[in-house]
């Protein structure tokens, strides 16, 4: 819901939602709302969810662990990042996250400049917020590689552990 010209209100459990790779995507504010200086989504990520190693092109990414913790991975860095935890990925830095606990985890992510959210809606499925996640498919992940390059996002796969 749009204040004015210069104002954006949008209330709790309101946002437009999708489920991608079993986690919940609800886009608060997008480009259009915000002269496309950025886009914000609140994510519910389930378990052992999370996104895969990748990069952006386009967009700065940044992270707010509003509930419960996730593993985070910027370049060589690992951290376990709890509530109130900020972290800021710059564009073309190598950074994924993972849910490593057995609860869901709640962050926001705010993407500048904009353009983020619209990833999220093309290689979402419309979710009903209240519907537990569906279970991933290979032809969801697929769509997400093949949908990932035209959005400025490259997924690398993820580093192997070596035997030394």
């Amino acid at each position: 819901m749009t204040l004015d010209a210069n104002g954006l209100l949008v209330a709790h459990g309101d946002g437009t939602a999708y489920w991608v790779a079993g986690d919940l995507y609800t886009i608060k504010a997008n480009g259009e709302d915000t002269g496309e200086a950025y886009a914000l989504c609140e994510v519910v990520v389930q378990p052992q969810g999370g996104t895969p190693p990748h990069t952006h092109s386009r967009e700065s990414e940044s992270f707010y662990v509003l509930e419960g913790e996730a593993e985070f991975h910027l370049d060589d860095q690992t951290v376990i990042a709890g509530p109130g935890t900020f972290l800021h990925s710059p564009r073309g830095q190598l950074h994924w996250f993972t849910n490593v606990t057995t609860v869901p985890t709640k962050l926001l992510i705010w993407v500048t400049p904009a353009g983020f959210e619209k990833f999220i809606a093309a290689v979402g499925e419309p979710a009903i917020v209240s519907a537990a996640p569906p279970q991933v498919s290979p032809a969801d992940l697929e769509k997400i590689l093949a949908a990932a390059p035209q959005y400025g996002i490259e997924i690398v796969p993820p580093p192997t552990a070596t035997v030394g």
